[in-house]
């Protein structure tokens, strides 16, 4: 810590309380809290539309240390409602660092709260489930039931706060090759267009489709499929994003419009709404998956993939009866992948572009790319014609 700060809680609806002190915005945090096991990337998850309306605790004790940099933010801002560590560093040291996590946290008025015992509170959550709370300055007798009165997630869409105002085209692809030493990607889309459906999008998906040769349009969560269909594209992305999947009724409907129409692609929020509009149904997880160390693997066995998640439901298996469910988590046995080949669609309810995250997972954007590749360039243009 550094610099004086003020005390506060992180009041929880089961009346648990759980001392800091305060740093970043200086007003309130309220939202479902849930916790993150990656050891690194916060800046990555601070500012991943996904956590829209949650209070993310990370697990690991040391965050700050790098500071936040310009290339790294997975959009213009942070949209989670509060940020919990156990201890915040009171120096930046990284040669790429423009300011300070409390800095930037406070810029865009998000509270923080540090010197928690995350540890235990992650195992609380882990037991109890997560659950809504709220960052409380001070003295404040009113919090509890504030909290208890606040939205579940369930019930509650999102997309809309997160949503991009209106289409416009990406170009930028990954970060430079001192950044990323990779191998440049196997399959090349040159010239194909997608078309991505914003229901939160991270731009670390937008450039791994521009370093595979993709043009990239993005538009909004409410596009319709007329829409989408007149700009031609050859392959259609279902973004991630937050809140309840069933509540996203119109991008159900459209994604159920444009299946066979191209192929396509759901990451995350996208996967889900894909099940959906397979005639698929979803579910709240107890604490939910938010981190970059989760196992998956086709269901009949084969090669595990220790990918990056974020997500608080899931696709029910045994609703997806007129689709195939690709893997599963090796923890709790939950949907993580679901294809219906005779319509060009897949999912994975993990994030292949792994921002942060390992890279197991990052061929699926070439599996889209082959798809794509499989049919003729420009067909939506000749179908018009």
């Amino acid at each position: 810590m550094h610099g004086q700060r003020r005390p506060a809680a992180l009041i929880l609806e089961d009346g648990s309380t759980w001392p800091g002190e305060l740093f970043g915005g200086a007003g309130e945090g309220l939202g479902e809290v849930v916790f993150n096991t990656g050891m690194t990337g916060y800046q990555e998850v601070v500012t991943d539309p996904s956590y829209c309306g949650q209070i993310v605790v990370m697990t690991t004790p040391h965050v700050g240390n790098t500071g936040i940099n310009d290339e790294d933010c997975e959009s213009a801002r942070p949209w989670l409602a509060g940020f919990v560590v156990r201890d915040l560093s009171p120096r930046v040291s990284s040669w790429r660092a423009r300011r300070s996590l409390d800095a930037f946290l406070r810029e865009h008025g998000v509270t923080g709260l540090a010197g928690v015992d995350t540890r235990t509170l992650v195992r609380h959550i882990r037991s109890r489930g997560a659950m809504r709370g709220v960052i409380a300055p001070g003295e404040r007798a009113d919090a509890l039931a504030r909290v208890r009165a606040a939205p579940l997630m369930e019930g509650q869409d999102l997309v809309p706060q997160v949503t991009c105002a209106a289409p416009y085209e990406w170009t930028e692809g990954t970060a430079p090759a001192w950044l990323d030493p990779s191998a440049a990607p196997p399959t090349s889309a040159a010239g194909r267009r997608v078309v991505v459906i914003d229901f939160g999008v991270k731009r670390t998906i937008l450039r791994m489709l521009v370093d595979r040769g993709c043009r990239v349009t993005v538009v909004p969560a409410t596009s319709t499929p007329e829409e989408i269909l007149a700009r031609a594209p050859d392959g259609i992305l279902l973004s991630n994003g937050p809140g309840d999947p069933a509540q996203v009724t119109y991008g159900v409907a459209t994604v159920r419009a444009l299946l066979g129409a191209r192929p396509i692609f759901g990451i995350c929020l996208g996967h889900q709404i894909l099940g959906l509009a397979l005639g698929g149904a979803t579910y709240k997880l107890t604490f939910g998956h938010h981190g970059i160390n989760q196992p998956v693997r086709p269901p009949a066995g084969g090669r595990v993939e220790i990918s990056s998640h974020n997500h608080g439901f899931a696709l029910a298996a045994e609703s997806l009866a007129g689709a195939a469910v690709t893997r599963v988590n090796l923890n709790d046995r939950c949907v993580e992948g679901v294809a219906a080949p005779q319509l060009r669609a897949f999912g994975v309810q993990y994030h292949p572009e792994a921002a942060p995250g390992p890279h197991d997972s990052a061929p699926l954007f070439d599996e889209f790319i082959e798809a794509m590749l499989a049919a003729p360039q420009g067909a939506g243009a000749q179908e018009r014609g």
